[in-house]
């Protein structure tokens, strides 16, 4: 059989946190930065309703949904774009700006699919330094060329937890090139009390030059049904539109994603519980020499450097117990670390009790 010739792309390919082990029926499965919470119970009342029609098409411009977004944020209905997901998001501004012959500029270990859609279309990828496991605003301009067209960044960062403050933000925006697109993901602004932090739709708004993107995957729990949003000048989100797949965001996710923006408690109690649950975790784990970031996002990045197991040698023992962590030599290549979600309180004692029966 011939088959047709393809495309053969140098990457590889994003493999998502694990979610099964072999034959082990109960798994805690924190290796996603998923929800500790689940979803809000506006959402569970909307997915329970019965008069769903779902032989039709959902709204390709996802109307009711970008007009909650506006209010909730209090941003211009116009420069949203939703997407199934905000990779979707991120996979539209590759398409609309990138060329074989750019380069693009992201953190050395930052989200994935910043690199791999860049990658797709041919685009060279320059990977700024980090100190410390936090980005660098003076790496990223060194690293910056004539050939530059985006620089990706996410605050706080995915895998390392680590964020930029307001002035560095707005320090970075300065430095570059004023047709060099800045590209911002809030996936876990949320999460974020620090008082030096801002959010990068607080601070770039009005920017030309900027795009936001943030997800309805973390603290909203709506993971399942992809479903994201980018936030831009008018000419960019037109732009996107005309590329954008018709029916990108299904029908069930508008919905649900319009509620879950509708529920402030929801939000609160799952900031709450992250902080507290956050907490109680670093300072048991620092207590088996196990290190981490200060608390952002809802997830910790944990270092084995100090401690008399290697971060391998753990996240084996806890997966034969049905405990599942990120490792983060796949793809980001850090060495003897570990990235924990923090997960409910019951998914939390489980892993307490199992780490310090593996350090007896």
């Amino acid at each position: 059989m011939t088959v047709p010739k393809f495309k053969t792309f140098k990457i590889k390919a994003y493999k998502p946190g694990k979610s099964n082990i072999g034959k082990i029926k109960s798994i805690i499965k924190l290796s996603a930065n998923e929800s500790a919470l689940g979803v809000s119970s506006k959402v569970k009342r909307i997915l329970n309703n019965k008069d769903l029609i779902l032989s039709k098409y959902p709204d390709s411009k996802s109307k009711i949904l970008r007009k909650e977004i506006s209010k909730k944020f209090n941003c211009d209905f116009n420069k949203i774009i939703c997407g199934a997901g905000s990779d979707e998001i991120i996979q539209m501004i590759c398409q609309l700006y990138l060329k074989p012959s750019d380069e693009v500029v992201v953190p050395q270990y930052s989200f994935l699919m910043y690199r791999i859609y860049a990658q797709i279309i041919g685009t060279k990828v320059i990977f700024s330094k980090e100190k410390n496991f936090k980005v660098s605003v003076s790496e990223i301009i060194k690293s910056v060329s004539k050939k530059t067209k985006i620089v990706f960044i996410a605050n706080p960062n995915n895998p390392t937890g680590t964020y930029l403050t307001k002035l560095e933000l707005v320090e970075l925006r300065k430095k570059l090139r004023k047709n060099i697109l800045l590209v911002l993901d809030d996936a876990y602004f949320e999460y974020m009390k620090n008082k030096d932090y801002k959010s990068s739709l607080d601070l770039f708004k009005n920017k030309d030059n900027v795009v936001i993107i943030r997800t309805f995957s973390k603290i909203y729990g709506l993971a399942s049904l992809r479903v994201g949003w980018g936030y831009a000048s008018k000419k960019i989100i037109d732009a996107m539109n005309m590329i954008k797949p018709p029916f990108n965001v299904n029908q069930l996710a508008q919905i649900a994603a319009t509620e879950a923006l509708k529920d402030k408690n929801f939000v609160n109690q799952s900031v709450k519980h992250n902080i507290i649950e956050a907490n109680k975790l670093k300072n048991i784990l620092e207590k088996l020499n196990i290190f981490s970031n200060k608390i952002t996002a809802n997830f910790l990045l944990l270092n084995f450097d100090k401690c008399k197991f290697s971060a391998n040698y753990v996240f084996n023992k806890l997966q034969s117990k049905g405990i599942i962590l990120r490792s983060t030599e796949d793809g980001y290549n850090i060495k003897n670390k570990l990235r924990l979600t923090i997960g409910s309180k019951k998914e939390n004692i489980k892993f307490i009790a199992t780490i310090k029966s593996i350090f007896k």
